[in-house]
């Protein structure tokens, strides 16, 4: 450990304890005894944690997190990661979604082939244990988003870390931060996601931590304007070894993030920059050394990975930066107003604590390099807040955008935001003054906020998507083979009339035996302007005209259709999935998938056709994209699915509305013969039948009390029996349903 790292722990153990013997002896009047909860808070902060003993918890609490998330994002956390896995795994032959991107080497196979590793690794445990097709699909489901969990942990591990390094590791500004990245709502919605994005935000803080910050803090720091002066290394030192091995840590942790995202070299720019401007040429000259050592060597294993995923020699990070910018592709996936990052990026991001951050970004900026902090701590801030700044800011220069593009700065916001949050609630928490009454309160309403938003788009916001998968894995089980490898045997169809990329594909179709096609939605490569301007894709050229669409781009059109599906239809010939899911035009599936939105059209148009509705699952109350709204509907042409529980329901009502109208009837006809006291209660008294007296028993029938049966043993007697029938009364949920009948016929 370098003499300055030794300097600073003791200066901050000093002041620590300072700062606790004068609280301790604070004679304000309306401080009352702290509260155990505040003792034992106080007893955290002044116990050295264990970095291992965090990271445990850490990696558990994101284990937690990646297992229940639900809900669909962006499609590039499975088509640009898992699915390119998937083919490097599994082969070809399991028809993978392959985008354009990967098509033209846009892409670095190093996020991939983390993926691939997984996916073998899986594969081969559930050969080793024998497990059954079902518990394979799980398993390989469940593999990427395991890893992905403790990459996210290993984020938040690294956020702390940050934090004491620029606050004190006994810091309530350190465990402040903490407590922001697990309780995000973002942190939580988009941290376990298989997205590069994801990969880059844990790199980018993990560098941070490993960045020399005391070489660009300036010839000397200090820790106030009454504690001596701590010197820094002259710019004449050489550097020491502790301080030149973490700066190739974070040089090869920096270099492997702008491989994944070129964009992420807008945070080392401003950094270097920095570091360069604040040393003289010899301290200048190590530093281009290393970074061309240390980018050297990380280009080179880059290269070689994707000679290996390629198949050829390519630059995937030139060749982004040329379609991105040179012909501007990016474009064509929508454009932004320039003020998106701060008029919705950064509430995104921060939620419930942007006011805060706000704040403590300007607190960073124009606080005095002395007093509570020292002025190495006073420079890590001001360089954290720039970049905050300027990352943004460039990008905003671009008219594609997307929150996900600033997310590696939310660990940096969390930093600077923790001595605002510390402050304010700090007190509320580590006593027991009535005083902070009002700010618990605010403290447990932003807290409730942050689990309700975190609960409502990882459980309930677009969870569609993937329950609709999860049914055709399970009826590929009930109509498929059991063998989960071999693509040549029988399984399911299913065509996805969706916009592109509505749902993910083969890593969690799993099975080859499911073979599926969706609509494309590929850029306008290689096109002059004036055709760019007029290019559809397929998604357009359907969502425009289906009625002319499906005429052009279905086998038989509207007028030809196949009554049985492909697995009890024996004379139709098999086809491998890689063939079923490029063929055009396209088969008719056994299953067809689309938004609720897009129900009236298809009732119309497949009006003549075997299809039925037999499955429907809950998507989301609201969408920004009109074709998106509504539930996730699944058609199929197979009498016995149309025949599920939702049909049987429905038929079931018709045959109750029917049995009320007959014993209306007969009713209306027995009261004219004979009079009942209360000739009302056969309207409710089950099937239909002539007006009688018998009692339900004394037809070897059980007796029901509030829709409940009663056992044999409990059959009344004759006694009894005129007791228990003035008490016979249908369940709540029979009420209910026969009184909707009732409205339905009046």
């Amino acid at each position: 450990m370098s003499e300055l790292r030794r300097r600073r722990r003791a200066s901050s153990t000093a002041s620590l304890s300072s700062n606790s013997a004068a609280s301790s002896h604070s004679s304000d009047p309306d401080l009352r005894p702290a509260s155990p909860a505040a003792s034992s808070f106080s007893a955290l902060l002044s116990t050295p944690p264990s970095v291992l003993r965090v990271f445990l918890v850490l990696v558990a609490f994101r284990l937690l997190n990646a297992l229940t998330v639900r809900t669909f994002f962006q499609p590039d956390e499975f088509y640009q990661s898992l699915e390119p896995a998937w083919q490097a795994a599994f082969g070809e032959s399991h028809a993978p979604w392959i985008t354009w991107e990967w098509r033209h080497q846009l892409r670095s196979s190093l996020h991939p082939l983390l993926f691939t590793a997984v996916y073998s690794t899986a594969n081969l445990l559930a050969r080793l244990l024998r497990l059954s097709p079902a518990w394979q699909a799980e398993l390989l489901i469940a593999g990427p988003k395991i890893v992905q969990a403790i990459i996210a942990a290993a984020g938040d591990l690294y956020t702390w870390r940050l934090a004491c390094y620029v606050y004190n590791p006994l810091s309530q500004e350190a465990w402040a931060a903490l407590a922001l990245t697990v309780v995000s709502p973002w942190q939580w919605f988009c941290s376990t996601r298989t997205l590069s994005n994801c990969l880059e935000t844990s790199l980018t803080v993990a560098a941070l931590c490993q960045w020399p910050w005391e070489w660009s803090s300036g010839p000397s720091t200090t820790t106030g304007s009454d504690e001596p002066e701590i010197k820094v290394q002259t710019n004449e030192e050489q550097p020491d070894g502790d301080s030149l091995t973490r700066f190739r840590r974070c040089l090869l942790l920096a270099a492997v993030a702008c491989i994944l995202r070129p964009t992420n070299i807008l945070v080392w720019m401003v950094l270097a920059g920095v570091l360069l401007y604040r040393n003289d040429w010899p301290r200048r000259a190590i530093l281009v050394r290393e970074a061309l050592l240390c980018g050297s060597l990380v280009l080179s294993v880059s290269a070689t990975a994707d000679r290996f995923f390629y198949g050829f020699w390519t630059f995937p990070p030139f060749r982004f930066l040329y379609f991105n910018l040179a012909q501007s592709l990016a474009v064509f996936y929508g454009q932004n107003d320039w003020h998106y990052y701060v008029s919705q990026g950064l509430p995104l991001l921060l939620t419930t604590v942007l006011p805060f951050t706000i704040f403590g970004l300007y607190r960073s900026l124009s606080q005095p390099t002395a007093g509570a902090f020292n002025k190495l701590q006073a420079s890590v801030q001001v360089q954290l807040a720039s970049v905050c700044f300027i990352m943004p800011l460039a990008l905003s220069l671009i008219s594609h955008k997307e929150v996900r593009f600033i997310y590696p700065l939310l660990p940096s916001l969390h930093v600077l935001t923790a001595p605002t949050l510390a402050k304010f609630f700090g007190p509320a928490v580590t006593t027991g003054s009535g005083r902070y009454f009002p700010r618990r309160l605010i403290l447990s309403f932003l807290l409730l906020a942050n689990v309700f938003i975190a609960f409502y788009t990882t459980v309930i916001h677009a969870s569609g998507p993937l329950a609709v998968l999860s049914y055709l894995r399970g009826q590929r089980q009930l109509h498929g083979s059991s063998n989960i490898a071999d693509p040549s045997q029988s399984g399911i169809t299913a065509g996805f009339l969706m916009p592109c990329h509505s749902t993910p594909w083969r890593s969690h179709l799993v099975y080859p035996t499911i073979n599926a096609w969706a609509l494309s939605c590929e850029p306008p490569v290689g096109l002059n302007a004036s055709e760019k301007a007029e290019y559809l894709d397929e998604a357009d050229q359907f969502y425009a005209d289906p009625d002319k669409f499906l005429r052009a781009n279905m086998v038989g059109g509207l007028r030809r259709f196949p009554r049985r599906p492909t697995y009890n239809d024996y004379r139709r010939p098999r086809q491998l999935p890689t063939e079923y899911q490029s063929t055009s035009p396209h088969e008719w599936p056994d299953y067809l998938v689309f938004f609720a939105q897009l129900e009236p059209t298809l009732r119309s148009l497949l009006r003549f056709s075997s299809y039925k509705e037999c499955h429907r699952t809950w998507n989301t109350a609201w969408h920004d994209d009109w074709r998106r709204r509504g539930d996730i509907v699944v058609w199929c042409m197979d009498p016995q699915e149309q025949g599920s529980d939702l049909q049987r329901q429905r038929e079931s009502r018709d045959r109750r509305f029917d049995d009320i109208l007959q014993t209306i009837k007969g009713s209306v006809a027995g009261m004219g013969k004979q009079s009942s006291p209360r000739p009302w209660s056969s309207l409710f008294s089950g099937p239909s039948r002539p007006w009688s007296w018998s009692l339900p028993w004394q037809h070897r029938r059980r007796t029901t009390i509030f829709g409940i049966e009663l056992p044999s043993w409990m059959t009344p007697s004759s006694k009894t029996s005129k007791w228990l029938s003035s008490w016979k009364l249908p369940s709540w949920e029979e009420w209910d349903r026969r009184l909707n009948d009732r409205a339905n016929w009046a």
